[in-house]
């Protein structure tokens, strides 16, 4: 007996496919606990990625409200344990409104000065990852090697002044212009920052050029890189160098980090 032969599969129509987009807020007090929920997401990351050492590093996002004050992560609590709750808000001056945490004063003089600088910055991501360090104490810049790298082509700056444990002002204001327009720059014999118009960003950025110090090293280690030509890096940098995509790619990781450890949120 035959079979009628199977009807062939029509095409989902595309709005009617999912696509996850950074999500728009109904009022301040939402979007602040939005931006409190990614960032404690973010530091739970960098934690599991081994970014902590010590009492080093931190995220800031800028309130939404108030926006010459910002969240960050208490001075002295690790990355892996810190939930939304735990988080503390700095004003202008670096004074903690909002929490019972001290800030570290560090945190404060670096990304002070970046989020005056950069009022379209949401947030900066900074820590001594052991890559962004090895790298940094080269006085290079990443190269366009890879296609994730090519994400920072013409977009990352080198901070070629180390003098010590920043701590004044002056020395987050020297940053900041170093930074520029730029999403990162390479603080010599320090290690990485990233900024972001989004925490999911900031962080993403933070991430991939992690990774992308570290595939540096090793292939510059092992020969001679083959450099990708500048046009077409920068045709990459213009499609996956965008804040928009950093949210993107960021996605995946905060699905992952939620699921597992859903007591960041609380």
């Amino acid at each position: 007996m035959s079979q009628e032969p199977s009807r062939k599969p029509e095409p989902v129509p595309a709005d009617q496919l999912q696509f996850a987009l950074p999500p728009k807020h109904e009022s301040v007090a939402e979007e602040r606990q939005h931006r409190k929920e990614r960032l404690a997401a973010a530091l739970r990351l960098f934690g599991r990625f081994g970014f902590e050492e010590g009492v080093a590093g931190h995220i800031t996002a800028r309130d939404p409200e108030f926006t010459d004050c910002f969240w960050v992560n208490p001075f002295g609590m690790s990355f892996k344990h810190i939930t939304v709750n735990d988080l503390i808000m700095v004003n202008h001056d670096g004074d903690v409104v909002q929490g019972r945490h001290h800030v570290n004063r560090a945190a404060f003089a670096i990304h002070s000065q970046i989020h005056l600088a950069r009022p379209d910055v949401v947030a900066a991501a900074h820590s001594h990852s052991v890559h962004g360090r090895a790298l940094s104490t080269l006085g290079e810049l990443l190269e366009p090697i890879t296609q994730d790298a090519c994400a920072f082509y013409e977009d990352h700056a080198l901070f070629d002044d180390y003098t010590g444990v920043v701590v004044d002002l002056e020395e987050g204001r020297r940053i900041a212009t170093t930074l520029g327009q730029r999403k990162a720059v390479i603080l010599r014999n320090h290690g990485l920052l990233t900024v972001g118009d989004s925490v999911d960003a900031a962080a993403w950025w933070f991430i991939t050029m992690e990774r992308s110090c570290q595939v540096q090293l090793l292939a510059k280690a092992a020969g001679k890189p083959v450099l990708i030509d500048e046009e077409f890096a920068r045709a990459t940098r213009e499609s996956l160098g965008n804040d928009l995509a950093g949210w993107v790619n960021y996605q995946p990781l905060y699905q992952q980090i939620t699921r597992s450890e859903p007591d960041l949120l609380g």
